[in-house]
């Protein structure tokens, strides 16, 4: 993961092409909903324009499975990037052609162009040769500062990065790489992660990973309820992977033998549906039929919380119950100002933690939040990442 970056490399004169994320939720009205992947990219888009590079933007934005589709197209980004930026970002009617080539030998130093969604071309997820070629002919140096989409080999952040050199990180492309390496590769010790969502066959690979690398697991969510199952407990309604109870014991196993601390939760706040008015605190060997567990209980909360304050680096993926909803949300939001409150190094990744966050007001307090779920998620799994694995080396 020793790659080179946007400051090991000289932009003045070059046309740099620049693969961003601003795959960014919308509301209904066409307007961007939450802008972080957009404020999250302006760091490099400013350095490449600093130092004199001709910048083209690069991004996917939603699904059009190939097709010219007017919703999916990256204007309202184009308008929002330029208020930010205070200067104009253009958006090409393409993200190749004739036109689109035109477009960018007329770009000045200092002066940005914004190619329209990469995936209105079926050849972009298929990393199309012909597709990246035509990428290609567009840059004279290759940025990646997309690592939302870093899992995934398409013509926009592969294909063209095997064509022109150099290909190197953007700033937050490095800031992904470096965190995730002192949280998990290289961390102060102890460490913990704290695991949560709703289903175990989602996340272990990661449990089966971090059980060599940390020492503590603290498991929440309705994942939980596999655990308890494969100990025979009764769980009411909860949700419950049946063909994972094999695979959760075995995790449970490979913890003691390995010395690792797996904790699980020791209450729950129960409902008998997710819309119910009615909820109630028991004890996790409590739960009646007929009522699921929902959130993590305050016992929990203090339980996780100790482990947490003796942790120098702690891992978060996956909140501790239905956080959307106020009447489970008080485990995940306490969870929260625990860890921003920590002297700890704290590295956050996935949407649903992003949210969750934002949601406590205490984002600004964790050392770093990942832009990418997939991605981040491959990355704890131990994979390689292919839009990182092709960029030059330092």
């Amino acid at each position: 993961m020793n790659k080179q970056t946007i400051d090991q490399v000289d932009l003045a004169g070059k046309r740099v092409f620049i693969r961003v994320d601003f795959n960014v939720p919308m509301t209904e009205n066409n307007t961007i909903r939450e802008e972080t992947r957009i404020t999250a990219a302006i760091p490099t888009i400013r350095r490449a324009l600093d130092r004199g590079g001709r910048v083209i933007l690069a991004s996917h934005f939603g699904r059009p499975e190939g097709k010219v589709m007017p919703e999916y197209s990256l204007r309202p980004v184009a308008e929002r990037l330029a208020q930010l930026l205070g200067q104009p970002v253009p958006l090409a009617p393409d993200c190749v052609g004739s036109a689109v080539e035109q477009m960018v030998e007329a770009l000045q130093p200092g002066q940005i162009l914004m190619l329209e969604n990469v995936r209105f071309h079926a050849g972009e997820t298929k990393n199309s040769p012909q597709l990246a070629d035509a990428f290609a002919r567009l840059a004279d140096v290759v940025v990646n500062d997309a690592f939302g989409a870093a899992h995934r080999a398409h013509a926009s952040n592969v294909g063209i990065a095997q064509r022109v050199t150099p290909a190197v990180a953007g700033l937050l492309m490095a800031d992904e790489i470096n965190y995730f390496n002192r949280a998990v590769r290289q961390p102060q010790r102890p460490v913990a992660a704290i695991l949560g969502g709703s289903k175990v066959s989602t996340k272990i690979a990661v449990i089966e990973r971090l059980l060599a690398q940390v020492d503590h697991i603290l498991i929440g969510g309705a994942m939980a309820f596999t655990f308890f199952k494969a100990r025979g407990l009764s769980v009411g309604s909860s949700l419950v992977e049946e063909e994972m109870l094999a695979v959760a014991r075995d995790a449970e196993a490979k913890a003691k033998e390995r010395g690792v601390a797996l904790l699980l939760p020791v209450d729950a706040v129960i409902a008998q549906s997710i819309t119910s008015q009615e909820s109630r605190t028991v004890p996790i060997d409590a739960i009646p039929e007929g009522w699921m567990g929902l959130d993590i209980g305050p016992a929990t909360v203090q339980l996780f919380q100790d482990a947490l304050q003796k942790a120098q680096t702690i891992v978060w993926n996956g909140p501790m119950g239905v956080f959307e909803k106020p009447a489970f949300a008080q485990g995940t939001l306490a969870l929260a100002n625990c860890v921003a409150h920590c002297s700890a190094l704290s590295v956050a990744g996935g949407g649903d933690t992003d949210a969750a966050l934002r949601q406590a007001g205490v984002a600004e307090r964790i050392s770093f939040i990942s832009t990418g779920g997939g991605a981040f998620m491959e990355l704890l799994e131990g994979k390689e990442l292919p839009g990182i694995a092709v960029l030059s080396d330092a």
